[in-house]
């Protein structure tokens, strides 16, 4: 008897020591010529408010603005496509568990009552009818020999990764956008307060002008070149209006509520977020390292490298276990007889020699994925840096122009006030002065939607940097 179970257990030691083996590569990392694109600096970052300290994941905090963050948390924790992007998390990691077990024998017990009727064996015989009883069990084990279930188990951890990192860029891209659309309602509501200002001055100037013309001292093409600025203010302003409608509706909806849900907390209209003096921006080595779709991309290129082990592995034979123990006969006391034990084990071996080529085409096919994961994150590197400096240019250049702009409305405000100190002294018009407010209205109408334009470049640098996620 103990001769039988060494023999039996031969093949099982053999397999455990075969299963030591791993087929195809091991995962190395991102490759090097894409990592060493990354350099000590940003290129474009040469405007003085932009730092090369560690960036803040929080970006938005730094504008100083309760409302605007609570925005962004509210959207964070109930915009469906964050619950999308969890929900793919989960199946993921169920997918993980289920190949942790993939290499674990299975057991499937049974219990039989079989009643038997049975014909005569032999002329003159009688029928025989029995009652069959059975307790027992099935075992099946297939060893991973060639570390299939090894790889396939790293494939999941990766492809884990990966929807790990794609929540990420999803948070990166939902927070812009609250905060874009967040600008884009101050914006409105700050100019439609100015131009509804300019447009009340200029229907001053229109009645003044309305009383020189009764007077003989201006004349119709005076009247009417007034009537038209007011025309055009009043214009300017309707846009605007559809402007802060269309940023409520992206607000409720980005916070996972319907449409006019924020309309009484958010519509009275409010400054724009104030710009940091520093802006931190980190470096182009740590952009490559946390940016979601770059993590995205490397995880993918991880999980396409472990997928050409699990299809060499099947170029290999297998080797299979199907183990049976019961215990029964033809009373019911038979299933607790230890006479009536019966044991049988059923080694198996196979190999798909003869596929006409069909597993090393797999093979190639796993290669050639795992080629296309790599160009895809070199791609995702170059875009990701692309996007960075880019939006660096631009951010710097509007800075510039608004800086410009807020000299310009300086001027027009000195304008205004020393033509101010001209009329109260009788050197001047009432319509000359009017003229010049709506001078400083119309710079200051400029520099607000400069400003707003700035912010707008600040989110795009932050959304590049992959900012705005938590882990």
């Amino acid at each position: 008897m103990k001769e039988r179970l060494m023999k039996s257990a031969a093949p099982v030691a053999l397999a455990l020591l075969l299963s030591a083996c791993t087929m195809g590569p091991d995962y190395a990392g991102p490759p090097k010529s894409a990592t060493a694109l990354a350099g000590p600096a940003f290129v474009r970052a040469t405007d003085p408010a932009l730092a090369a300290t560690p960036a803040l994941a929080r970006w938005w905090d730094a504008l100083g603005d309760a409302t605007l963050s609570g925005l962004v948390d509210a959207a964070l924790a109930h915009n469906p496509s964050i619950e999308e992007a969890q929900a793919r998390i989960r199946e993921a990691a169920a997918v993980l568990r289920q190949k942790q077990v993939a290499g674990l024998p299975s057991i499937s017990p049974s219990a039989l009552v079989a009643p038997v009727d049975l014909p005569a064996f032999s002329s003159g015989g009688s029928r025989t009818d029995i009652t069959l009883y059975n307790l027992g069990a099935q075992a099946s084990w297939e060893p991973d020999l060639w570390g299939a279930d090894r790889r396939g188990r790293e494939a999941a951890r990766d492809t884990l990764g990966q929807r790990q990192a794609s929540l990420a860029d999803t948070q990166v891209s939902l927070s812009a956008q609250v905060v874009q659309a967040y600008v884009n309602l101050r914006d409105a509501q700050s100019r439609l307060a100015m131009l509804r200002e300019l447009a009340a001055r200029q229907g001053k100037a229109l009645v003044l002008m309305q009383q020189r013309q009764v007077a003989g001292t201006a004349t119709l093409q005076d009247v009417e070149q007034a009537q038209g600025d007011l025309q055009s203010t009043l214009a300017q302003a309707t846009p605007l209006e559809a402007q802060a409608q269309v940023g409520l509706n992206q607000l409720a909806v980005l916070t996972g509520q319907a449409p006019g849900a924020l309309d009484a907390q958010l519509g009275a209209a409010a400054p724009l977020p104030a710009l940091p003096a520093q802006i931190a921006i980190g470096d182009p080595a740590t952009l490559i390292a946390h940016r979601p779709d770059v993590r995205v991309a490397e995880r993918a290129l991880a999980a396409s490298t472990a997928q050409i082990g699990v299809s060499k592995a099947r170029l290999m034979p297998t080797l299979s276990f199907t183990g049976i123990l019961g215990l029964g006969g033809t009373s019911i006391g038979d299933v607790v007889d230890p006479s009536m034990l019966a044991a049988a084990l059923l080694p198996q071996l196979k190999w798909s020699g003869l596929d006409w080529g069909k597993a090393r085409a797999a093979v190639h096919q796993s290669e050639a994925q795992r080629d296309t994961a790599e160009a895809q994150y070199r791609q995702a590197v170059l875009k990701a840096l692309e996007d960075a400096e880019s939006s660096l240019s631009r951010f710097g250049a509007a800075r510039s122009r608004m800086a410009h702009l807020a000299q310009g409305e300086a001027a027009a405000r000195r304008s205004e006030t020393l033509g101010a100190q001209r009329f109260a002294a009788g050197t001047a018009s009432g319509l000359e002065q009017i003229g010049r407010e709506n001078a400083r209205l119309q710079a200051g109408l400029s520099l607000a939607q400069a400003r707003a334009e700035l912010l707008v470049d600040f989110i795009a640098v932050n959304k590049a940097l992959g900012l705005g996620w938590q882990g």
